[in-house]
């Protein structure tokens, strides 16, 4: 067990996209996983967010050899999430994302669940820190598949407001890949707010400016458009 967990490890830290042909497609689904999920609470963020990329692919696997199977692990996330649980989710909400924006039947099935997670009306997790992965697991799907964000992005207006630069972030992030309007009373503030914060994109971790991710948003009538321009490299 304990080599087993080093070599999960030092495959996350092998740098490389983490899909197609390789050590990652050798192992089995059902036996990475636990291992992979321990990875979400690892000190490094490079670690814990290479652990989420490669269970949006491991996952996808899983789903190919049977759904089924697939859809317990998601709802295994969800109940991570759940007070009842009795744990704390780290990680389990931006992992929904990224396999949802891997596997279009999950996507379809559970992204209700995901973006019910910032709705007054449906079942918002009241934790900072677990919305901040929320608020970016949101993101990797609008990415991938706006469509069936589309309708969330009012949702996400309250966040831009936060004191919390990295939930102002995510939203935007999130909001750049939408056709949803954003007010302009949000102008000012974040189009001038030079707090930097760390995301994660395209496999990489970037250092990126509030203001940048603003300008990505605050263009004619108000929508999304852009790549993402950062800073630097974490």
């Amino acid at each position: 067990m304990a080599f087993m967990r080093s070599h999960v490890e030092g495959l996350l830290r092998t740098p490389g996209p983490i899909s197609g042909s390789g050590e990652w497609e050798r192992l089995p689904p059902r036996r990475l996983i636990n291992y992979l999920l321990s990875f979400l609470f690892h000190r490094e963020a490079w670690v814990k967010w290479r652990a989420v990329t490669a269970l949006g692919r491991v996952v996808n696997r899983m789903a190919e050899e049977s759904v089924e199977a697939a859809r317990n692990f998601m709802r295994r996330l969800m109940w991570s999430l759940n007070d009842e649980s009795g744990g704390i989710g780290w990680g389990s909400a931006e992992t929904m994302g990224e396999v949802m924006a891997v596997n279009e039947t999950l996507a379809r099935e559970y992204h209700c669940i995901l973006l019910s997670y910032v709705q007054e009306s449906g079942n918002p997790l009241e934790n900072a820190l677990l919305e901040r992965g929320v608020l970016w697991g949101i993101g990797r799907l609008a990415e991938a598949r706006p469509e069936l964000v589309e309708g969330c992005g009012f949702h996400l207006l309250p966040y831009l407001e936060s004191r919390d630069p990295i939930l102002r972030g995510h939203a935007l992030w999130a909001l750049s890949f939408l056709n949803a309007p954003i007010p302009g009373r949000f102008l000012d503030a974040l189009t001038e707010d030079e707090t930097e914060i760390e995301l994660y994109e395209g496999g990489e971790l970037h250092l990126i400016q509030i203001r940048e991710l603003a300008g990505r948003c605050f263009v004619e009538r108000g929508v999304g458009r852009g790549p993402l321009q950062g800073t630097g490299s974490a």
